[in-house]
């Protein structure tokens, strides 16, 4: 308290009344007598310096005033303590044990500064559970927070309200609903007791509404309608406008977002826990979380490079108890994964189909021209997909209202997304009431081609001005562009540009392979159409080509060409077509063994052709499809492509998130079920379609009919069958027994990850046929119990043809395992290869293994990991393994349990055993010494082993080097964590 700032005239009533009075009237009216009097004393009026002068002695001993004697006294034996433990200057205990309230509340603010008296004495009270008392210090901390927050609501309704492209804030209200209020309220909900700092991530593409979220969510903050008893501030930066700011400081960062410029950075961070840092547009900060540790820094007062700053808040080094809200772009999480504890990855989801009605109602006006349009669209899953994204929808209505003006038919302009974007820019490039182009505009869109083709190989989307002079664009150009909005000015910086969209970026890209050869290009790295498509059809193409290949074969479509004649007078479709045809040509004939091409990128860019002819010419040039479909325009895409297929051997299915509604405001196409029967008919006309799956795909009683009915077609060649968590229930396996005793060429059979326990008797019963021709039955984490292993016992003794049995992930136990062990050890039991990975099974169960080993030298591969069996179980199955009718060649014993005192009992096998080629010791605790066993054992002349599972980095140097020597001796032998990628077993 500052000295001598009360007159003596006014301190005695002040005291006399504190002694008569009592309760929290009393206690709020003395309160406010002594802010008006100080405010009187200093010349400044009481609102503006109410939450300052609360800060003193003063305002301290009155809360020290509401603790009763005995929680007086607790308070200063917590004070002692705590100092120690915060290693403060200490307080003389003679003083503090005598202290009245109002003594000790002077003695804490003479010894410490004010803000960390006030910070100890919550701290005490929260220790003292005294929650009233924490509440009432912060609601009447808050001065500070409400200037902030009226300051925050005119800071982001300004932004909300300025003019934007979309014009959105005319069409929708910038007050946050109800529901949004709650889920917003919910991203931060402490999950566990406490009130934990949280760092949740909004991730989505370009334009679908990050920026916009973040600004009402900011508002709804300053309203009070989120977050109230959460943050007392939240300040918002955002990074494209920080990266132009030399060495700052936090406390400079916060002070840029105070409305003056005296912020009270002090008290803001003396609560931690109760700050927001809202990070908007986190790509734009180059190599943003790339420091290393030693880089960071935790000072909030320190100067240092801004991307240093927010990396430093991101990993926790500054202010660790504050909560983080970063916006991102799809191709940044994988960074902040690796570096950022993140508590949540939230995707905003744009429009919803009830938003682009509104939005395409208030964009056109006219309420019939708006429903013709809109109805246009939502036919098309492609074009109405894409207006999710507010900005690209602004582009198709754009691109539709300029059409209705010209009288054109809109059914044309919405055959395909390169439709509406060709549209789009080439109307942006006639002169308004001319007939066609001028040499000048048709110049400037050529070189706008340029510029976005380097951009895309060189992945750029800001640039220069000596960028846009390489590419062609001169300076009495730029004006013109900017007034076209396909290229605007970015950030603070004045001769720094973007596209409009990167979607935009990516058809100009497009378009530049239309109009010119790379090699006429003048940057390097701008590659050949052949490369283009090579890279675009792989998974692990650049994580911004998403509609580049699309566009660039969309311009191949006849409408398009035309197009491009009227515009250029000229254009290279059919040496591109040409190209296309040899890429896809090379694609089938190499059949992709890695799994590296991705067969939805092909049929996306044959989709948007819309060429019947050459569709067909190019889907059967393809021998495999492999598709991940997760929304209905991938539906749409798969069904129009493969029902021009013929020649396909492999097809690959995984259906997510496509039959069930966004929300109440969407539903379920009809057409996207259409598309779905179409897919399954299209198994009635392969006739060398081989192998099938369908995974994590929810397939219906009469989908799995349908299927069932498809691979019973006489002219169906289907060999390999996987329905892998495809939610199959016991129901779906009379019609599954039905196909496996009808069909004679199905040979492999994986219904995996499906809850089948009360089906799988009719499934055995059918196999118990002995016209059946399966051999490959995997029934891997299918909740089958103890009980099953009857019917599985009694199907081996009656089938002749199933040779591999994968009951993986299946709670057998030994009981189940003993009953399997009986069919085992039959001579008429032809298994090659059991699975018993994770059934429980324990050393009770070894001792029927190794009896079964014994009896049935048919079986040649045996997994058992993941079972705790321990090394007296390996001693039993070893004891078999020994046995010369044992004819095992594959042993699986990774993460049993086992030490380094089973690998006498290995080695012994390894010495004796004549079969065996795989041993899988991975994730186990093995030593040196026991390395060491196995290693004399591997050179003996009588070993056959091939592999030898151990994961070498799990060992120190000593043993890691022993075991390469190993391998290094023996070039038969690898030694592998990975036994799958190097086994030679067949069966």
């Amino acid at each position: 308290m500052a000295p001598g700032i009360f007159s003596s005239r006014f301190q005695p009533p002040i005291i006399k009344t504190r002694k008569a009075w009592s309760g929290e009237l009393a206690r709020r009216f003395i309160y406010l007598l002594f802010l008006v009097t100080v405010s009187l004393r200093i010349g400044i009026s009481a609102p503006d310096k109410m939450a300052a002068s609360f800060f003193s002695d003063f305002g301290l001993m009155w809360y020290l005033e509401e603790l009763k004697k005995e929680e007086f006294r607790k308070f200063k034996e917590h004070l002692k303590q705590m100092t120690l433990h915060l290693e403060l200057k200490q307080i003389p205990w003679t003083e503090v044990k005598k202290a009245s309230r109002e003594e000790l509340a002077n003695l804490l603010i003479k010894h410490y500064e004010e803000q960390q008296a006030w910070n100890i004495t919550l701290r005490i009270f929260q220790k003292m559970d005294r929650k009233d008392l924490c509440m009432k210090v912060m609601r009447e901390r808050t001065g500070y927070t409400q200037t902030y927050q009226a300051h925050a609501k005119r800071k982001f309704s300004r932004l909300w309200s300025s003019k934007s492209v979309t014009e959105i804030h005319l069409y929708f209200q910038e007050e946050v609903k109800q529901e949004e209020c709650e889920h917003l309220d919910h991203l931060f909900a402490p999950k566990e007791t406490g009130k934990q700092p949280r760092t949740v991530i909004i991730q989505g593409p370009q334009g679908i509404g990050k920026t916009t979220l973040l600004m009402k969510l900011l508002m709804a903050w300053s309203d009070n309608k989120i977050f109230r008893d959460r943050f007392l501030y939240t300040f918002y930066f955002c990074c494209r406008e920080l990266r132009e700011l030399p060495a700052t400081s936090l406390a400079d960062l916060i002070s840029r977002e105070w409305p003056d410029p005296a912020a009270p950075v002090t008290e803001i961070v003396s609560q931690p826990e109760r700050l927001l840092f809202v990070i908007d547009s986190f790509e734009e900060l180059k190599d943003g979380l790339n420091e290393p540790d030693s880089a960071l820094c935790d000072d909030v007062m320190e100067k240092r490079p801004v991307q240093v700053l927010l990396s430093s808040l991101l990993r926790k080094k500054m202010l660790p108890e504050a909560s983080l809200l970063v916006a991102v772009q799809p191709v940044c999480p994988k960074e902040l994964r690796d570096r950022v504890p993140i508590s949540e990855i939230y995707q905003p989801r744009g429009f919803n189909e009830s938003d682009r009605l509104v939005y395409f109602c208030c964009f056109f006006k006219d309420p019939k021209r708006a429903m013709e349009a809109f109805s246009l669209v939502r036919e098309s899953e492609q074009l109405f997909s894409i207006c999710q994204i507010p900005l690209l929808c602004w582009i198709l209505c754009t691109s539709l209202k300029q059409e209705m003006q010209k009288g054109k038919d809109l059914t044309l302009t919405c055959q395909s997304t390169t439709s509406v974007y060709s549209c789009f820019i080439f109307n942006l490039f006639t002169p308004e009431g001319a007939e066609g182009p001028t040499p000048q505009s048709q110049r400037q869109l050529k070189a706008l081609c340029s510029l976005a083709a380097e951009g895309m190989w060189t992945d750029t989307f800001e640039f220069r001005e000596d960028d846009l002079r390489r590419n062609g664009v001169v300076e009495a150009d730029i004006p013109a562009l900017l007034g076209t909005k396909v290229l605007l000015k970015y950030g603070e910086r004045e001769s720094s540009y973007v596209f409009l969209h990167a979607c935009i970026q990516e058809f100009c890209a497009a378009l530049f392979y239309l109009l010119k050869s790379h090699l006429d290009h003048p940057h390097p790295a701008v590659r050949s159409v052949q490369e283009l498509l090579v890279a675009n059809f792989e998974k692990t193409r650049r994580a911004h080509w998403i509609f580049l290949g699309c566009f660039l074969t969309g311009l191949l479509n006849k409408q398009e060409q035309q197009k491009l004649d009227a515009f250029f007078g000229f254009q290279l479709s059919q040496e591109i077509k040409q190209q296309l045809h040899q890429c896809l040509k090379s694609l089938g004939e190499h059949s992709d063994p890695l799994g590296q091409v991705d067969s939805l990128a092909i049929f996306y860019c044959l989709f948007e052709m819309q060429d019947p002819a050459f569709v067909k010419q190019a889907v059967n040039l393809l021998q495999k499809a492999d598709f991940h479909i997760i929304d209905n325009a991938d539906l749409v895409v798969s069904a129009y492509c493969l029902k021009y297929c013929s020649s396909l051997r492999k097809l690959s299915f995984s259906v997510q998130n496509v039959f069930k509604k966004e929300d109440e405001h969407s539903s379920t196409s009809d057409y996207s079920l259409v598309c779905w029967h179409h897919i399954c008919s299209v198994l009635f006309y392969q006739p060398d379609l081989k192998y099938l799956s369908f995974t994590l795909t929810k397939l219906s009683r009469d989908d799995v009919r349908s299927l069932c009915d498809a691979l019973n077609y006489p002219a169906g060649n289907v060999k390999e069958l996987a329905l892998v968590d495809c939610f199959l229930s016991p129901i779906d396996c009379e019609v599954l027994a039905c196909l496996l005793t009808n069909n004679k060429k199905l040979t492999y059979l994986n219904v995996s990850c499906n809850d089948l326990d009360a089906g799988l008797p009719l499934l055995c019963e059918a196999l118990c046929n002995p016209d059946t021709v399966l051999v490959y039955l995997m029934l891997a984490y299918c909740h089958l119990g103890e009980q099953c292993c009857e019917y599985i016992s009694e199907m081996l003794l009656h089938n002749k043809s199933v040779r591999y049995l994968d009951l993986g992930a299946n709670v057998l136990k030994d009981e189940g395992l003993k009953t399997l062990c009986e069919a085992l050890k039959r001579p008429d039991c032809r298994l090659d290869s059991l699975c018993l990975v994770k059934c429980f099974i324990t050393v009770a169960g070894c001792e029927d293994l190794a009896s079964a080993l014994i009896s049935n030298q048919n079986l040649k591969i045996l997994q058992i990991g993941c079972n705790e069996i321990g090394d007296v179980g390996v001693k039993l199955l070893c004891g078999a393994l020994t046995h010369p009718n044992c004819r095992l060649e594959v042993l699986g014993l990774e993460e049993c349990g086992l030490t380094s005192a089973c690998c006498k009992d290995l080695a012994s096998v390894l010495t004796s055993s004549k079969t065996l080629q795989q041993l899988n010791l991975t994730l186990n605790a093995l030593d040196y010494a026991g390395v060491v066993v196995l290693c004399e054992a591997l050179r003996h002349p009588e070993c056959a082993l091939q592999v030898l599972g151990l994961r070498k980095t799990d060992f120190d140097e000593e043993t890691q080097a022993l075991l390469m020597a190993e391998e290094e001796r023996n070039p038969n032998l690898t030694i592998t964590d990975d036994c799958d990628t190097v086994t030679g077993v067949e069966i």
